[in-house]
């Protein structure tokens, strides 16, 4: 008695190309290798247009800020401040409470005034570890 290995063998798949000539050119146009392969990851520029970054969903500040930080304009704490979701609600300067639960990842927002704005109650505050990111962020969105 015989015993078959019940992985398949690439034996059985020659012997059953060679009995139907068919099956084998199907195979041939799949693995055609004179098609050229497209690009599936590329990097833009960061210098190749400045967003408007007073109207920017937070989805491509994230992609902005990852290009930058892939290009080395900017580094791993301010890569991750820019990423970092935004909070339910928060202060502005004069210290009116904003309900921010309505932005999502695609809702435009004015992320450069808000940054401006957390540094500038930061600084009031005196944290300078924050104020050091905040400035950071502040300086990415101003170029």
């Amino acid at each position: 008695m015989e015993i078959l290995s019940v992985r398949s063998s690439p034996n059985f798949l020659f012997r059953r190309n060679q009995d139907n000539p068919s099956n084998y050119n199907e195979l041939e146009a799949r693995l055609d290798t004179t098609t050229k392969a497209s690009t599936a990851f590329h990097i833009d520029e960061t210098s190749a247009g400045t967003p408007d970054f007073s109207a920017i969903s937070a989805n491509e500040l994230r992609q902005y800020a990852r290009q930058g930080f892939d290009a080395g304009a900017i580094d791993q704490d301010t890569f991750a401040a820019i990423s970092e979701p935004l909070p339910m609600r928060t202060i502005d300067p004069s210290g009116n409470i904003l309900d921010l639960s309505a932005i999502t990842d695609a809702t435009s927002f004015n992320f450069r005034d808000y940054y401006k704005d957390q540094l500038q109650i930061a600084t009031s505050i005196g944290d300078p570890e924050t104020v050091e990111r905040l400035n950071s962020v502040v300086s990415f969105l101003d170029v």
